[in-house]
């Protein structure tokens, strides 16, 4: 009997909630014919917190450290996106030395939420060094922020009106030194895993998502950049002091896992750049303007938005002129990025989806919130 004429019966795998390779609490039900996905049902819900109804009862200060726990790899972004919203709506204008701090802080949050990706999505591969070399590298940017805050996870460093600490003496210098070293070091993660035979086999060609795609699911971040599209909030609508460094944003071709883990890489490359021009420009002067713990802002609306390591981070903040918010609605990417997974990872065999989804870069935090 030929092959094509035997008849298989198709079967559904449950993959998740508890998974090692979902990087948290996201279950995949997935029918199967044979090795083959033929459909893909992300269940999400497990992680919800109901954070936007805490937010209704919390003033606006109070909320800062919720924020940290929507994206617990990026937190100085996820501070950076909610202070950024409040402070537009209420008019606040932040001293230019925290605007620096912001970003520098931000881009080395970035660096350090990269390198836990290529860390997890090596691992996830089989290629052990890059996880043990990644983390080396992001343990040296959680020495500083610990140095600053106090925290190594989750910081409640920015506030409305700017920072709550100035970096400390010895700050400068740990930073200079880091700087020094990074760039080879993210050499070394291209020798280990960019040309390697065995890694081009499990990236190249797998998971394309093409642009049409990526704009009916809202994509944004990494992911759509891989897709072409040049696409970056800190260009395309610059906040903060963003419009005063010179830096590139990458982007791929074809829209595989492959481009998708090379914008990453050279993202990396970038905001090491951001951070060196930061602390060369850094200004004298204060941290944060004095806002009241308790302070009514004007009744009114705003929608304010970042470019956070994993896509657009935006809130949607209604004020009825009290010190609490009438209404927040937090707009995260992981959420949109997730519900392209069923469409790209069909027809590919299933030891092909944790490449695919871990290209994605989704943290359930920001997905359930």
């Amino acid at each position: 009997m030929a092959i094509e004429q035997l008849k298989t019966e198709e079967f559904m795998v449950n993959m998740g909630p508890q998974h090692p390779s979902t990087h948290g609490v996201c279950k995949l039900v997935i029918k199967m014919d044979g090795e083959q996905i033929k459909s893909i049902q992300p269940h999400v819900g497990f992680l919800h917190r109901s954070i936007e109804k805490i937010a209704e009862n919390r003033t606006y200060a109070q909320f800062v450290p919720y924020t940290d726990r929507i994206d617990y790899c990026a937190s100085m972004n996820a501070n950076h996106a909610y202070v950024t919203a409040v402070e537009k709506m209420a008019g606040i204008q932040v001293p230019e030395r925290a605007e620096y701090l912001r970003v520098m802080m931000a881009e080395l949050n970035r660096i350090a939420s990269h390198l836990v990706w290529i860390a997890t999505f090596a691992i996830d591969l089989g290629a052990v060094t890059p996880f043990l070399y990644a983390f080396r590298e992001r343990e040296l940017i959680l020495d500083l922020f610990e140095m600053t805050c106090g925290q190594r996870l989750t910081y409640n460093y920015m506030c409305i009106g700017g920072v709550n600490w100035d970096i400390p003496q010895g700050f400068e210098p740990k930073l200079r030194e880091f700087l020094k070293i990074f760039p080879q070091k993210v050499n070394e993660y291209e020798y280990l895993l960019t040309n390697n035979p065995i890694f081009l086999y499990r990236t190249k060609g797998i998971g394309v998502l093409d642009m049409d795609t990526a704009f009916a699911y809202s994509v944004s971040g990494p992911s759509i950049r891989g897709s072409g599209l040049k696409w970056d909030i800190r260009k395309a609508e610059p906040y903060s002091i963003y419009n005063k460094f010179d830096f590139d944003v990458p982007v791929g071709h074809t829209g595989d896992v492959w481009d998708r883990y090379k914008v990453r890489l050279n993202e990396m490359r970038e905001s090491t750049k951001i951070v060196q021009q930061a602390i060369e420009g850094l200004p004298g002067g204060d941290t944060k303007v004095k806002v009241p713990m308790t302070w009514k802002p004007p009744e009114g609306e705003v929608f304010s938005r970042i470019e956070a390591p994993r896509g657009e981070m935006a809130y949607h903040i209604i004020s009825d002129g009290t010190p609490k918010p009438y209404r927040i609605k937090i707009r995260t990417a992981s959420y949109c990025n997730l519900q392209v997974l069923p469409v790209i990872a069909v027809n590919h065999l299933i030891a092909d989806l944790v490449a695919i989804f871990g290209s994605l870069d989704v943290i359930l935090p920001e997905v359930d919130r």
